[in-house]
């Protein structure tokens, strides 16, 4: 639908360009948002490769948290801070419902290619956690089919395997950062390099089911105090 909508505006574009009036460009977010696409891809929805993550249908809460946290400095990466510097948190709250409102196809996942033994450890993280390290099970927080929980909590599927190895170090290194307590920060300091790759290995090449939407609710308390999610 969105591209038959684009296609008839360029369409309208160019009849008024033969008739010799300025083209009329669509003021609307999808026309706003374009510049997202040339990383995150066509409507948010980047393949497997590459370090850029899918921000299409993430929780709405979630998307514009990260919008202030490149803003206020806690997430470090120039092309966003530039992007978001200037807006107000109302325009960023625009942007993270107009991205959290598509709904469309995952990209295919990524191909294992890893022991055996690290795909075990990854999936043995995700779903049940090390408790012996203090490292709860991702799906505690992340919802048991890791598609993320609203408002705020991402889902862990259709990411490429070198943008969560990257993000965990951001996290160890304090390059990312997220409201106190971080629990991220937390959790990624814990975990071994070997035990981080394991886990970006195996969900990386995990399928998303359909429809891959986030879940309503969570069981309560949270493992960790989350300075970014709601109580």
């Amino acid at each position: 639908m969105l591209r038959i909508v684009l296609a008839a505006f360029a369409a309208m574009a160019m009849s008024a360009a033969v008739a010799g009036a300025p083209p009329v460009v669509p003021d609307t977010m999808a026309q706003r948002m374009q510049p997202c696409t040339a990383c995150h891809g066509k409507e948010g929805r980047p393949t497997q490769l590459g370090f850029f993550p899918r921000i299409a249908g993430k929780p709405a809460g979630y998307l514009y948290n990260q919008l202030d946290n490149f803003r206020s400095g806690r997430r470090a990466y120039p092309t966003m801070t530039y992007f978001v510097e200037q807006m107000s948190d109302d325009y960023l709250r625009e942007i993270a419902g107009y991205f959290a409102s598509l709904d469309l196809p995952y990209a295919p996942p990524q191909a294992v290619d890893a022991p055996r033994d690290e795909i075990r450890r990854g999936e043995a993280l995700v779903r049940q956690g090390d408790a012996a390290h203090g490292i709860p099970a991702c799906v505690q927080c992340h919802g048991a089919a890791m598609t993320g929980v609203l408002p705020a909590i991402p889902g862990l599927l259709g990411l490429p395997r070198g943008y969560l190895v990257e993000q965990f170090g951001a996290w160890r290194t304090g390059q990312r950062k997220a409201l106190a307590p971080d629990c991220m920060a937390r959790i990624a300091t814990a975990l071994t390099p070997s035990d981080i790759a394991a886990v970006a290995t195996w969900l990386s090449a995990q399928p998303a089911s359909l429809p891959p939407a986030a879940a309503d609710t969570l069981a309560r308390p949270l493992p960790l105090a989350c300075g970014s999610v709601s109580p």
